[in-house]
């Protein structure tokens, strides 16, 4: 069965979960140069520009802009105070919007221009014992105003640095945020999310920051932080659009419709449309999922399922666990057990209140495990349905379903170990009694039924073995123990058709249970007795015989059954790499005859069948030839020795 991927979180053309890639906006002409390497304090005195010159954030763009609003002048006469929580601790240096700057006290500022033709500052009315690092000019590569200063580093020509390691500065956040981005951008999610990280802890009051960091962890599938990072984002600015949208884009992947319809209309702003229009078609398919269950209308809950699965919901744990519980309802077993194996991981038990809505009228993770604890019983996982069960009673310990589930997997497993008490004393009819009161709490449980049919098999009820087994088989078609049990109870019966059937299907899934091989010989040759043909001089496996005479190899090929004859020489390679195989495949293939032959030791044996180049192998039945291969590949080996097998 196909099964749904888990799609992309990220991918919708309105941008909603993408970080933020607006650029710190410094237009020309603008009296302040970010800064990459190193503090510098900023004398030029057209940093007190123009109220028309000044930069402006728009509202809630969180876009990492510069504002001169909500930062200091870059000035001599004073200096502006930084925003609270936006200082840098231990680095002597403050954030305002993506631009650092280190201030030297207020004793050593000078006006702009007071530069000695040799590099050092004239400090004029200073105080005599000044510091011992020198005030210079930079003259190195790096984007600097007019005037700026650099202390306690010598002056050195472009280009050159006279400390191969200089001291590494703290970054910024807004330069961490933009690595962050250009990850993002080439899929590189762990590394957008460290860089995040880092951005958060030097400004923990940023909410782009965070914002950002949720759309990161959507891409790593870790849907249960990206919700809290989207809270956060909008807990420190309540305005933010880009993180309601985001938000409840991601709530929509989660099958939380009103919730995501709370965001994606938030302060009546419009979504995107494709945004709008997925909110609609996935709120339409849980509907009808709902009517569905409500109905048992269990082929009807696997298409609204999967169609609201691929609508947009595709990380909504709930819809995967409904579609197992719908497969499960329809004997398609293994697939149950596949599709929750793929079911995303989303823990609303630790999400705010809010996100901890209802699913089919119990609390949403409630009903994943109340879901899990089905198909885990009737798989024969007892103490993890019991768990899993146990478990969604306490998150809703009033939901009635739960409950009644509860109850029943209670008592299927006492009486399932009280049974298997009473078979183990050889009690086989109380053990029976037993077996039966379990599956009155669990009509469709399959290892009861194959529990069953042994205790009957015991007291040489074949009739009623073969029925429990087909009961078991019918409820889950790949139960091998139920084959197996089935196949032998056929024997018993002497339907001998039947049984090389069922060990047939049992040798595919099996080809080196050497068990199995053996059940599957004698069923064969009881079959061809059955029907009138000769068996004689018949044997079960073996190992691949040897021939060394032309007598020999006459004799050995003229048995009833089909001979593989392996014509070889000992220094070819060829041979040395399928003489190996060839004692495999006499495991598998037991009613067959697998010999070699060695033309450099037996020329005879060579010159009477013609043999010329090796590996040469030739398949014989009742001493004629029936298939000749020349140095075959192990596929084409296989499937000519079953075909010749019975």
């Amino acid at each position: 069965m196909s099964e749904l991927g888990f799609n992309k979180l990220t991918n919708d053309g309105d941008n909603t979960n993408k970080p933020d890639f607006r650029e710190l906006n410094l237009g020309p002409g603008s009296p302040i140069s970010p800064l990459r390497v190193g503090p510098t304090i900023s004398t030029s005195s057209s940093s007190s520009g123009s109220g028309s010159d000044r930069l402006r954030r728009p509202t809630n763009t969180h876009s990492g802009e510069l504002s001169v609003d909500s930062s200091p002048a870059f000035s001599v006469s004073g200096s502006r105070g930084a925003k609270p929580g936006h200082t840098r601790s231990g680095s002597g240096s403050s954030i305002f919007s993506g631009v650092s700057s280190a201030t030297s006290p207020a004793s050593n500022v000078l006006p702009a221009g007071n530069i000695c033709p040799s590099g050092r500052v004239l400090k004029t009315g200073m105080m005599a014992n000044r510091s011992s690092k020198p005030d210079v000019l930079s003259l190195r590569q790096h984007n600097y105003g007019h005037g700026s200063i650099m202390r306690g580093s010598p002056v050195t020509p472009a280009g050159l640095n006279p400390n191969p390691n200089p001291k590494r500065v703290s970054p910024d956040p807004e330069d961490l945020k933009k690595l962050g981005n250009d990850e993002y951008k080439k899929g590189h999610f762990v590394e957008a999310l460290s860089y995040y990280d880092r951005a958060i802890a030097l400004s923990p009051a940023n909410a782009a920051y965070h914002c950002n960091r949720a759309a990161a962890l959507m891409g790593l599938k870790r849907l249960t932080e990206a919700v809290k990072e989207c809270d956060e984002a909008i807990k420190l600015d309540s305005g933010y659009v880009r993180a309601h949208h985001r938000l409840g884009s991601l709530l929509i992947s989660l099958g939380q419709v009103e919730n995501a319809r709370k965001h994606l209309y938030f302060n009546e702003y419009q979504p995107d449309p494709n945004k709008a229009q997925k909110l609609q078609l996935v709120e339409k398919h849980l509907d009808a999922c709902t009517y569905s269950r409500r109905v048992r209308d269990w082929g009807g809950i696997l298409r609204e399922a999967e169609a609201a699965i691929s609508s947009g919901a595709d990380a909504c744990p709930q819809l995967f666990a409904c579609k197992a519980e719908a497969l499960l309802k329809l004997h398609r077993l293994d697939d149950a057990d596949s599709v929750l194996s793929s079911m995303p991981k989303f823990d609303s038990s630790t999400s705010p209140p809010c996100y901890q809505v209802k699913f089919f009228g119990m609390q949403s993770e409630a009903y994943v495990l109340f879901a899990r604890a089905q198909i885990d019983m009737s798989l024969g996982r007892f103490e993890s349905a019991v768990t899993s069960i146990e478990k969604s009673g306490q998150i809703d310990p009033r939901n009635v379903e739960v409950a009644v589930l509860l109850q029943n997997i209670r008592s299927l497993c006492r009486s399932r170990a009280r049974g298997n008490d009473l078979f183990k004393s050889e009690r086989f009819t109380e053990a029976c009694s037993a077996y039966g009161d379990g599956l009155k709490f669990d009509p469709s449980n399959s290892i009861l039924y194959c529990n069953r049919a042994a205790c009957w098999f015991k007291l040489g009820q074949f009739e009623r073995s073969l029925d429990d087994c087909n009961q078991a088989l019918n409820f889950h078609p790949n139960y091998t123990k139920a084959l197996l049990r089935r196949a032998a109870t056929y024997v018993k019966l002497e339907k001998w058709a039947e049984s090389v059937r069922d060990y047939e299907v049992l040798r595919r899934e099996l080809p080196d249970n050497n068990e199995i091989a053996e059940a599957l010989f004698h069923a064969q040759v009881a079959l061809k007795k059955s029907l009138g043909e000769e068996v004689y001089n018949l044997k079960f496996g073996g190992e691949v015989e040897v021939i060394n005479n032309l007598e020999q190899f006459k004799a050995a090929v003229a048995s009833t059954g089909a001979s593989v004859v392996l014509f070889k020489t000992i220094s070819d390679l060829e041979c040395k790499q399928i003489s190996p195989f060839l004692d495999t495949l006499c495991t598998r293939y037991p009613s067959i005859n697998f010999l070699k032959v060695d033309i450099e030791e037996s020329p005879a044996i060579a010159n009477a069948e013609n043999v010329r180049i090796v590996p040469t192998i030739k398949i014989y039945k009742k001493s004629n030839r029936m298939k000749e291969m020349v140095c075959p590949c192990r596929e084409v080996l296989e499937s000519s020795v079953r075909h010749y097998s019975f």
